[in-house]
């Protein structure tokens, strides 16, 4: 898919975002990567948002969602204005729970388009964010929640309803497929596609869930201590089996576990 580039013409633009990676620009600025609303993962010259008393500092911060105005000049854009709308403040008092939203960021910036809004991707981004900063929910749970449905986002949905094989919708032990994205009855044997994990019914039930809830309702579901720490380590495999790479973040975020 090609993104669309920033419009030929200087003009502003209004719009809003939530900051996925600042980077120190000489002594008082900062150049953000920003997943937009409207114009899709963006790259921003934040010039001064690190002087002191500069009016932008907070809301160009890193896992800020913040209402912006730009300047989009040929292909670059420049903040003009800034002001956060929700800046998780937990977050950032719980060293745990920032490096797992930055793992959040971190992915989300690898998964979005340039220049392509995907709105839908930013709300769970937001949501997901909001649950963790709020503890709305066990934070394996809010985890698994964001690693799977992102991956449905992306179009790498697994399917989930039977088993590959045989047809048999609900296999005793279920067998799922990083790879190929797939489930199968442990007895009816591997699928060559690489490495499986298998599964409980009650982790199958709830990574179905997860595929296809309303997104308002994806931390709604009930599940056992155990199942859930299973339920996370298959969301976040299926997730680095998906894209094909590891996270630092993710990695720095298991150090403080």
């Amino acid at each position: 898919m090609t993104g669309r580039t920033a419009p030929d013409t200087d003009m502003y633009i209004k719009t809003t975002g939530l900051v996925l990676r600042e980077t120190a620009y000489k002594e008082s600025s900062r150049i953000l990567t920003v997943l937009t609303q409207t114009e899709g993962k963006i790259t921003v010259s934040a010039r001064g948002a690190k002087r002191r008393g500069s009016k932008t500092a907070a809301s160009t911060q890193l896992l800020a969602f913040s209402e912006m105005t730009l300047f989009s000049q040929r292909d670059r854009y420049t903040l003009t204005e800034a002001s956060g709308i929700e800046l998780f403040l937990g977050l950032r008092e719980d060293i745990r729970a920032m490096a797992l939203g930055s793992y959040f960021a971190e992915v989300l910036e690898a998964a979005a388009d340039t220049d392509i809004p995907n709105p839908m991707m930013l709300s769970l981004g937001l949501n997901c964010l909001y649950a963790l900063s709020e503890n709305m929910a066990p934070v394996e749970k809010i985890k698994a929640v964001f690693e799977l449905r992102l991956m449905c986002l992306m179009g790498f949905e697994p399917r989930l309803d039977a088993c590959e094989i045989c047809g048999k919708s609900d296999p005793d032990v279920p067998v799922l497929s990083l790879a190929g994205g797939v489930i199968h009855c442990a007895g009816c044997g591997a699928l060559g596609y690489g490495e499986e994990m298998a599964l409980t019914p009650g982790v199958l039930d709830a990574m179905r869930y997860i595929v296809g809830c309303d997104m308002k309702r994806l931390l709604s579901f009930s599940i056992g201590a155990e199942a859930q720490r299973q339920l996370a380590r298959v969301c976040e495999a299926y997730l680095l089996a998906q894209l094909g790479r590891g996270f630092g973040t993710l990695d720095f975020y298991k150090t403080l576990a």
